[in-house]
Formats: structure tokens, sequence, C-alpha cells
């Protein structure tokens, strides 16, 4: 089989393909015939060297990928052969709070999905909504699972009540998605004011071009009499504004700490003391909180934007584009 390996001290270069054996599954293990992957923010840091968990040597990377099981160990109970699955960004957190023995991550510690079989813990793995094609399949295990717990976390936001998003990477648009499914309101904010049309398209009720606008903050407040909701993921360029923007006792779920440069986002005290809004922090989430994801994006038919699909022997033209920023919805690599 083909498959890429991280080798080497960074940047596109390292991404080698390499020609390996098919894998052959232990007792507890499924082979994966990839059918489809997808690139996250981590998976550019990990290539840089930038990410806070170290990258095992030579590892597959991407944590996201979709494909159909090929064959099964002899102990294998959750799955059987031709199943569509994907796997769980972190693959041994289960349920509950994550610790120090969790923290293993597909692409990054583990062996991730960019290669043409993949073979995982069945415990690694979940099964996919039938109504999902291939790359849609491929892009629910970060941005997707990111997204969902950031709206449907603690604090959930009311039918009725405002969400705002920031930019049109695939959190931002999942967030809307699902949060429009819950019935909110939803503010975009976008740098770039001639996507507004496609932000509405997918249900933003009001949409806050940057370029037009850099201080938003206070005219969404005005507008929406305050957001409950937050899915910050635009970092320093947009805390101190998602601040000023939000209710008395908003939410702020705090994604993005720096930027591209290395800047971290600053807590203004002159704005933080006139409010009561509570600022959380997650990451991805468990197997638990996808399989209730997939739940939901079956039942609503939910169908997740896709922006470009690469060949598999364009990967490292398929980081470069997704590098660049300039995107709407998932970057996507086709099966070998």
């Amino acid at each position: 089989m083909r498959s890429y390996r991280l080798e080497g001290p960074g940047g596109t270069e390292c991404l080698v393909m390499r020609d390996e054996g098919q894998p052959e599954p232990k007792p507890h293990e499924i082979v994966v015939r990839v059918r489809a992957t997808s690139l996250n923010r981590r998976d550019t840091m990990i290539l840089n060297g930038t990410y806070p968990l170290p990258p095992r040597q030579g590892v597959v990377p991407l944590s996201d990928g979709a494909g159909d099981i090929v064959a099964i160990g002899d102990a294998v109970t959750r799955f059987a052969v031709g199943n569509r699955v994907t796997g769980s960004y972190f693959a041994r957190w289960i349920d509950g709070g994550i610790h120090a023995g969790l923290i293993d991550q597909l692409g990054c510690t583990l062996d991730g999905m960019l290669a043409e079989y993949a073979i995982l813990d069945e415990q690694w793995a979940v099964r996919l909504p039938d109504h999902l094609d291939w790359h849609e399949a491929a892009t629910l295990t970060c941005a997707g699972l990111t997204a969902w717990n950031a709206v449907t976390g603690a604090g959930i936001p009311k039918p009725g009540q405002w969400v705002l998003v920031i930019g049109s990477g695939g959190v931002s648009l999942f967030a809307l998605q699902f949060a429009k499914l819950l019935g909110c309101r939803v503010v975009a904010v976008t740098s770039r004011g001639e996507k507004a049309d496609r932000l509405r398209a997918l249900g933003a009720d009001l949409v806050i071009s940057t370029s037009d606008m850099p201080q938003w903050g206070a005219t969404v407040r005005d507008q929406t009499g305050g957001i409950n909701l937050v899915v910050e993921t635009g970092g320093p360029a947009t805390f101190a504004q998602s601040l000023i923007a939000s209710t008395l006792y908003g939410h702020i779920v705090l994604l993005t700490l720096q930027d591209a440069k290395g800047g971290s986002i600053q807590l203004p005290a002159a704005l933080y003391q006139r409010s009561l809004a509570t600022i959380s922090r997650l990451f991805v989430g468990n197997r638990t909180n996808l399989e209730a994801m997939l739940r939901g994006v079956s039942q609503h038919r939910l169908r997740p934007v896709i922006d470009r699909v690469f060949a598999f022997t364009e990967a490292g033209d398929a980081y470069r584009y997704f590098q660049q920023g300039d995107v709407f919805g998932k970057v996507i690599i086709d099966g070998a």
C-alpha cells in the first residue's frame, strides 16, 4: 500500500510517500480502506513543528479520514467487514474527562489516516451516517467534534439565542450549522465580504465583514442585544471584540490562543471588569461525544461544507493550499 509519513525537520518536504505492505489486523484491530481524508489546523502545526504534543517520528499524518472496513481481527465485536467508519481523534479517550494516559492522537503519536489503508483498534473507531459521501464523512473527527462540543457543551444556547462564529474554516462552519439545528440565531464574522452570501446560505442571520468594520463588537451587541455564545476561533485578532459583543452573562469558548506569529490572547481588564462572561476551553472531545454528534448529523442529514478536493498524490499541494488560509469549509485529500 501507499502511505505518507512525516520524516525530517518540518515543512511539506518532510511529507514522504512510502510503499509498504498491506497491514494485517491483530485480534482487536480493523483494517480500513481509506476513501478520503481532511486537513485541520493542527495538522499544519504538526508539520511545522509548532504543535504542543510532539509527533512520533515517521508517523502517518492526519486525524480525519473515512473509509470502509476490509478486514477485522478474530476478536473484533464492534464492527464487521464493509462497515463505514471514521477514527476518534483522542483514540484512547472513550468517555468522561481526559488525563495524561489518554492523550494519544491519530496522526500525531499514533498513525493516522493519510494512507491507502489504516489499521485501528476497534475501540478507536465509530460508524458513519449513511447519507454522507466519502468527502463529507472525512471531515468530522476534529473540526466537526470541536464545533459540536463548543455549541452543545456547558451552557447550551436556547432556541432564539445568539451564537457568534468567526471565519469560514471547518470549525466555524460546523458551529454555524449546529447552532441553526438548535434553533439559534447566528452572527458570522468574516474578513472577506464576498463570502457573506455563502454564509447567509448556510443560515447566518447577520454577517459582519471586518474589512468594512474592524471594531465590530459594539455593533454586534447593539444589533443582537448581546451574543449568548461565542465560538472564538479568531484568537488575538478578535477576542476583545468577541468580549464586547457578548451579553453580560455570555459564554466564550476559546479555541485559538495564538496567532500565526506567536502572539497570545490578552485579557483586557477594562473590558472584562464590566462583564460576567464565562471564558472556557475545550479540545476536540472523546469517542462518546463523537458518537453523539454523528447521531445528530444523521438525524438532521447535515452535510459538511467542502472547499476543495486534492488527489492522494497531491497531498503536499493540499497542505500548502490549506496553509494560505482563504478557505470556505474543509480541504479534502482523496483516497489512494
